[in-house]
C-alpha cells in the first residue's frame, strides 16, 4: 500500500467517524486550498533557527552542512494524516537519506512543547512559531470560520497549541547547500502527501 493509498483510508474512516457536516467543511477547504501559489523549484530559502521539542536550536545551515536537507511541513500532532506521514518517512525514507548523506526534518507550526507526534522519531522536528519560514515559502495561511468551529467543535484549538488560527499546507521541499530549492511538492489537499519515491527520485 502507497501512502497516499494508506491516508485515503484514513480518510474514510474520518467520513465514517465524522458529524457530516464537519467532515463537509474540511471537504470544502480542501477544494479551495488547490488555487494557491507556492514557492517554485530555483527559488532560494532564507537561513533559519527554530527549536525542537526539548527547546534544543537547528538552523538550515546545520541541516545542509554535510549535503542536501528534506524538509517537511506538517500541519500538527493533532492530524491523523501528518502522523501517518511522519511514521512512513521514518521507515522507508530516512535510511535511504542516511544512506545518500541528506538529512531528513519535520517543521510545524505548533509552539515547541507539542511539536513530537509520533513517539521515536529519528530525525528533528521543529517548531516553527508563527509560520515564519513555512510563510516565505507560500505555506501558511489563515483557518476559515467554518474550519475553526469544526475543529473546536473536536476539541482542537490551535490558539493554543500555535498561538494563532493558522496553518500549513503539507509540503516537502529538498534543500541543496546553496539554500536553492530542488524540490518543492505541496499538497493544498492536506489527505494527500508526497510519496516517499517521489523524495528519494528528487535527490
Amino acid at each position: 500500500m502507497t501512502l497516499n493509498e494508506a491516508l485515503t483510508d484514513v480518510n474514510a474512516k474520518a467520513r465514517g467517524a465524522l458529524p457530516p457536516e464537519i467532515f463537509e467543511v474540511f471537504e470544502a477547504a480542501r477544494r479551495r486550498a488547490a488555487e494557491t501559489k507556492f514557492a517554485e523549484v530555483g527559488d532560494k530559502i532564507e537561513d533559519f533557527t527554530l527549536p525542537g521539542a526539548d527547546g534544543t536550536p537547528t538552523s538550515l545551515g546545520d541541516l545542509v552542512a554535510d549535503g542536501p536537507a528534506v524538509l517537511v511541513f506538517y500541519r500538527g500532532q493533532w492530524c491523523p494524516y501528518c502522523n501517518l506521514t511522519l511514521r512512513t518517512y521514518q521507515r522507508e525514507l530516512l535510511p535511504e537519506l542516511t544512506s545518500r548523506g541528506a538529512t531528513l526534518t519535520a517543521i510545524s507550526p505548533q509552539m515547541p512543547d507539542g511539536t513530537v507526534p509520533v513517539e521515536g522519531l529519528e530525525f528533528p522536528v521543529l517548531s516553527d512559531v508563527s509560520s515564519t519560514v513555512a510563510r516565505g515559502l507560500g505555506l501558511s495561511y489563515p483557518v476559515s470560520a467554518p474550519v475553526r468551529e469544526a475543529m473546536e467543535q473536536l476539541g482542537t484549538d490551535l490558539e493554543q497549541v500555535n498561538g494563532t488560527w493558522e496553518l500549513v499546507h503539507p509540503a516537502v521541499v529538498v534543500v541543496d547547500q546553496d539554500r536553492t530549492l530542488r524540490f518543492v511538492d505541496v499538497h493544498p489537499d492536506f489527505v494527500t502527501r508526497t510519496e516517499p519515491a517521489d523524495i528519494l527520485k528528487s535527490l
